[in-house]
């Protein structure tokens, strides 16, 4: 959950998004060495009065500051490739739910139960409960269980969006007409916060996600229960 002036990122719930909390750190600790190198340059360039006859015409200095950035970007590119990879990647989902996005809630369907669907809407301020959250609870949350391969169909019902949540490290456009398709592993249990992340119209800002992760014998208890209420 965000916190007022956070500077970072979210705590990683998933492999996937603390595989990008890694990259994030590599990457920017390749920009602060290089800032601090062109500072330092600048610096001596504008301070010294000395001039050095051989670096007017140097075939070793233009070799090197053509292979380095070549060399930092090979750097930067593979562990990216990497993580690219571990996104797209989907080994035997454990559970399906499918997400359909409309103006303004999202709707859930467990595909692998028969008629088990639901509305989420947001929680009205005047209704929220104290520890909840303003604008970002929900009256249904999707549950899913922790350390299970889940896989997310998004879709749209009238015009685009997007279903995000930061610290699972998911966010996958809703197209009306097109299915699209992620996964995650719930590394922990816990309620995660997530918005629509793609403008949609008037109340984009009041269609907002939560994923509840539980151990497996509690998810089987709320499907039970969901069951019994169809």
């Amino acid at each position: 959950m965000a916190h007022p002036a956070q500077m970072g990122f979210q705590d990683a719930a998933t492999p996937v998004m603390e595989e990008l909390l890694h990259f994030h750190d590599h990457a920017l600790m390749i920009v602060y060495l290089i800032s601090t190198m062109v500072l330092y340059i600048i610096v001596a360039m504008v301070t010294t009065e000395l001039t050095n006859k051989y670096i007017l015409d140097s075939q070793e200095i233009e070799i090197m500051w053509t292979a380095l950035p070549a060399i930092i970007l090979v750097l930067i590119a593979m562990p990216s490739i990497r993580v690219l990879y571990l996104m797209d990647e989907i080994n035997d989902p454990h559970l399906t739910i499918k997400a359909m996005g409309h103006q303004w809630y999202w709707s859930y369907e467990y595909t692998d139960y028969e008629n088990l669907t639901f509305d989420s809407y947001m929680t009205p301020t005047q209704d929220l409960t104290p520890g909840q959250f303003r604008l970002l609870e929900t009256d249904h949350r999707m549950v899913v269980p922790t350390d299970a391969p889940i896989r997310v169909l998004v879709s749209a019902e009238d015009v685009l969006h997007s279903w995000a949540v930061p610290s699972l490290g998911v966010k996958m456009d809703a197209v009306p007409g097109r299915l699209n398709q992620t996964a995650f592993i719930a590394s922990r249990a816990g309620v995660f916060y997530g918005q629509c992340s793609e403008i949609c119209g008037a109340n984009h800002s009041f269609m907002p996600i939560v994923v509840e992760a539980v151990p497996l014998e509690h998810f089987e208890i709320w499907t039970a229960m969901m069951m019994e209420d169809v």
